[in-house]
C-alpha cells in the first residue's frame, strides 16, 4: 500500500491487465477510451491521444500509447501487439465504480484468459 501524502485531495486509481483477442487499431484504442470514460460517468475535454512508435524499436513492444484527458484527471491506455496485452491506467480525482471499469474492459478487449487489477 502507497503512504496517503496528500489526504485532502480525493484521488482513486486503478490499473487493469490482461491479454485481449480483438483486433486493435487506432479507432480501437479511441473507442475503448471515451467508452471506458462514458461508461464511468466521466467527463472527457479532449480527444484521445494516440502513439505508434511505426517500427521504431524492438517488434515486441510494438503496439499503442494512447491517453485521454478527463476534467477529474485522466485514463491510459498501451497496447503490445504483438504479445496482445493491455495495461489501462484509470486516474481520477472523483469517485467511480471499480466493477463497471473491470466489466466494460474485460467485454471491450475480449479478455482472453487471466486479467489483473489493483485498485490503490
Amino acid at each position: 500500500m502507497i503512504k496517503d501524502i496528500a489526504p485532502d485531495i480525493y484521488r482513486q486509481r486503478l490499473l487493469i491487465e490482461g491479454y485481449y483477442s480483438i483486433n486493435i487499431d487506432r479507432k480501437t484504442v479511441e473507442e475503448y477510451l471515451l467508452g471506458v470514460a462514458k461508461h464511468l460517468g466521466l467527463k472527457t475535454y479532449g480527444e484521445p491521444v494516440i502513439f505508434s512508435p511505426a517500427g521504431e524499436g524492438k517488434t515486441e513492444n510494438q503496439g499503442f500509447d494512447a491517453f485521454v484527458p478527463l476534467v477529474d484527471s485522466g485514463i491510459s491506455t498501451y497496447i503490445w501487439e504483438h504479445r496482445r496485452f493491455f495495461s489501462v491506467f484509470l486516474y481520477t480525482c472523483r469517485q467511480f465504480d471499480v466493477q463497471v471499469a473491470l466489466d466494460y474492459t474485460g467485454e471491450f478487449f475480449q479478455v482472453d484468459g487471466e486479467s489483473v487489477c489493483q485498485s490503490f
